[in-house]
């Protein structure tokens, strides 16, 4: 077989394509991971074929069996693209055409790359953004587990990466899992937007032949088919919003990764890292690094870039198709890679970490984390906020003068700032009580910690059920 019939396109060429040309247009080797999803659409495309009359229902049996064999082949490793493969669609059609003759070649009619390279994206990432959501529950799991163990575990909260109030460490613990329940949410909203088959959009006007889109679409497990054949194949705003979330998804796991390295250094003295989750230094032997949060904070910048990349290489293109839409698939796949590589990572580090809770109680009033419940307790006996923030701002500097913590001023101490000031304050001067105090909705209470456990798991088993529901496409 020529160069020529090998390639899609070519017929209305004098010349072979130039050696630059070829190598800048193949499709690099990491995009092959999307022929499981082309073959699926291959298996709907034939059917649409079947109903349009340009397959017999015989030709339609023996063309499913030859895709499902291709399938098992190409997961079985014993078929691979060839250097003459410019990208998945000619690889497969070249396999199909050598197993099959002329029949494989009538697969080609009524759909162009354009629309399949949708799909196939569209496909990829419907079916990852599960694989993504099992991999932060896991990692919820793990926050929630160890939050579970501390919900009266009284630590120093922080402002500013300044002490600012006590709270329980399971409920920052838990704020982390909250934000991870939030981008899975983001996921679900998603994969309903994205939830459309663009197969019938063909090249960019729709397809004479392939009429009944709306029967593929079900048959991939879509909600329908795509409305405009040019937005079908010329919008990547699905790929734009899946890069964004996986953007915040990094930037919240940078986050907490940036609290654990602070968390393990010696200067907090916090937490301690499993040895199978740190790794030493080759010229110190004492070193114990958390290098699972520092690399995974580092691979936050590279979720970020692709989700820039794409917005950039989206900007001002006219409609419909243009070869530039090619990099979506670069950034989106590199994306779910980072992901799955780090979630379990971060998930093993955080459920085997050890909390150092008596590290935690002795730093918790350091820093005067008590100095807001002196200026509640003023207001709760009418004295305006405003003055009685006044009072509590010169009592510090009383006790910064004598270098006195706030409980142990004495009762002459206490008037000399403000004669109402009496010894009663001393009832909201421990650690205890002000956690017991912030009992609302959403609070650091030991009572409304537990609670926000019990909704955060019936929330992660409705994420759960979400993944385990999931029927797509016959892969």
């Amino acid at each position: 077989m020529s160069d020529r019939a090998d390639r899609l396109w070519g017929a209305r060429f004098k010349s072979a394509p130039a050696a630059a040309l070829t190598a800048l247009s193949r499709s690099p080797e990491h995009y092959f991971a999307l022929a499981p999803y082309d073959l699926a659409g291959c298996r709907a495309h034939a059917h649409e074929l079947e109903r349009a009359g340009l397959l017999t229902a015989a030709e339609t049996v023996t063309m499913i069996a030859a895709i499902d064999q291709l399938d098992a082949d190409y997961r079985d490793g014993k078929v691979a693209p060839i250097a003459a493969d410019e990208d998945v669609h000619t690889f497969i059609e070249r396999v199909l055409t050598e197993r099959l003759g002329a029949l494989g070649g009538k697969l080609r009619a009524g759909r162009s790359r354009n629309d399949q390279t949708v799909n196939d994206l569209r496909l990829y990432l419907r079916d990852h953004v599960r694989k993504i959501t099992s991999a932060l529950l896991a990692l919820q799991q793990a926050l929630l587990a160890q939050a579970q163990q501390h919900i009266n575990t009284i630590a120093p909260g922080f402002t500013h990466l300044q002490q600012a109030q006590p709270i329980v460490f399971g409920h920052q613990l838990l704020a982390h899992a909250q934000a991870f329940a939030r981008d899975i949410d983001r996921l679900q909203d998603w994969d309903r937007r994205s939830a459309f088959s663009p197969l019938g959009a063909a090249a960019m006007a729709g397809s004479a032949i392939a009429r009944h889109p709306e029967l593929a679409a079900q048959e991939l497990g879509y909600l329908g088919a795509c409305e405009n054949s040019i937005d079908a194949v010329a919008s990547r705003d699905y790929v734009a919003e899946f890069l964004f979330i996986t953007s915040m998804i990094g930037v919240n796991l940078s986050r907490i990764s940036e609290e654990v390295c602070l968390w393990t250094s010696r200067q907090f003295r916090w937490v301690e890292i499993s040895d199978s989750y740190a790794t030493g230094s080759s010229i110190m032997p004492q070193k114990k690094n958390p290098d699972i949060a520092e690399l995974t904070r580092g691979r936050s910048g590279r979720l970020i870039g692709n989700l820039t990349a794409m917005l950039a290489t989206m900007k001002s293109l006219p409609l419909a198709y243009n070869r530039d839409l090619s990099e979506d698939k670069r950034g989106a796949i590199d994306s779910v890679d980072t992901l799955l590589l780090v979630l379990p990572a971060m998930a093993g580090m955080i459920a085997t970490m050890k909390v150092n809770e008596a590290e935690l109680l002795k730093q918790a009033p350091e820093g005067f984390t008590l100095a807001t419940e002196v200026a509640d307790w003023l207001a709760m006996r009418g004295v305006p906020f405003k003055e009685a923030h006044e009072i509590t701002g010169k009592l510090v500097q009383l006790c910064e003068f004598h270098q006195q913590g706030l409980s142990d001023l004495s009762d002459e101490q206490l008037a000399e700032v403000d004669t109402r000031l009496t010894a009663d304050v001393r009832s909201a001067l421990t650690l205890e009580a002000a956690i017991h105090s912030r009992d609302g909705f959403g609070g650091t209470a030991p009572a409304r910690v537990s609670e926000q456990i019990t909704r955060l798991r019936e929330r992660m088993q409705q994420h759960a059920d979400w993944v385990s529901a999931w029927q797509g496409p016959r892969l």
